[in-house]
């Protein structure tokens, strides 16, 4: 059984009890960590607060990974309270509506940087401000998905995003690899979260997925929640840099 007791965990992107953070949050929870768990903004926070108090011992938090002075604010609340800091979840990602449905050729370029900006430079920007209180080394972790790879009718500029998520991954894991920091993406199969109900189509996709993957059947949050505790304990000491797939095999098939 893997103990996270002594370990302090951040998790951004909790929005309600279907955000693959809540999942995760539960497991390592449930492994003894102490969480930190931030939510977007004021309208986000009831629901959110509501899902903490389910977890004793866990703090709930305001940050907007788009604004560095939150960002900044709320690594100097982390500093203050725990002092240390071992686990790092980064399970945002954001895209205009109308970016996602349509044509990827009309992509707009406001759609392009802003899908960029929340959903990959954020994950640069909570690592540096991460790094300071990850004296004892640490685990970063953030979710992919397939699209960053084949196309995905329909998940258009998110799917450039992951792409360049799954590169931040591994330049990052360069980066702080000296630091002990070991840095990793999960690459979860379609699970019907607050985001991913933006996508066109999910409906379509969860039913593909539960025909063609090996084991014919889609993934639940806890399920993402259980890969994210191998990379947050000692047992991945030896793995960074890397996308874990955790989408019942969908991503072996050809067709």
């Amino acid at each position: 059984m893997i103990d996270l007791s002594g370990k302090t965990a951040v998790i951004f992107g909790l929005a309600n009890k279907r955000s693959i953070a809540w999942g995760i949050a539960q497991k390592l929870h449930a492994a003894g960590a102490t969480l930190a768990i931030c939510y977007q903004n004021e309208r986000m926070r009831a629901e959110a607060e509501g899902l903490i108090q389910e977890l004793p011992g866990a703090s709930g938090f305001q940050c907007d990974v788009a604004s560095d002075q939150e960002i900044d604010s709320l690594f100097a609340q982390l500093k203050e309270k725990y002092g240390k800091l071992h686990i790092l979840v980064h399970a945002v990602a954001y895209a205009p509506a109308e970016d996602l449905r349509g044509e990827f050729i009309n992509t707009s370029r406001d759609g392009f940087r802003i899908a960029h900006d929340v959903s990959v430079y954020s994950l640069i920007a909570v690592s540096r401000g991460a790094t300071p209180l990850m004296t004892d080394g640490g685990s970063i972790m953030t979710l992919s998905y397939y699209a960053a790879e084949k196309v995905v009718p329909h998940y258009n500029v998110m799917a450039l995003a992951k792409a360049s998520l799954e590169s931040c991954v591994r330049y990052l894991a360069w980066d702080l690899g000296q630091k002990n920091i070991r840095v990793n993406a999960i690459s979860a199969g379609p699970i019907k979260t607050l985001a991913a109900r933006g996508v066109g189509a999910l409906g379509d996709m969860l039913k593909m997925h539960e025909q063609r993957a090996p084991l014919h059947r889609n993934v639940d949050q806890l399920e993402v929640g259980g890969t994210a505790l191998y990379l947050a304990s000692e047992l991945s000491s030896a793995v960074t840099g890397e996308t874990l797939y955790v989408d019942c095999g969908y991503n072996i098939m050809g067709f």
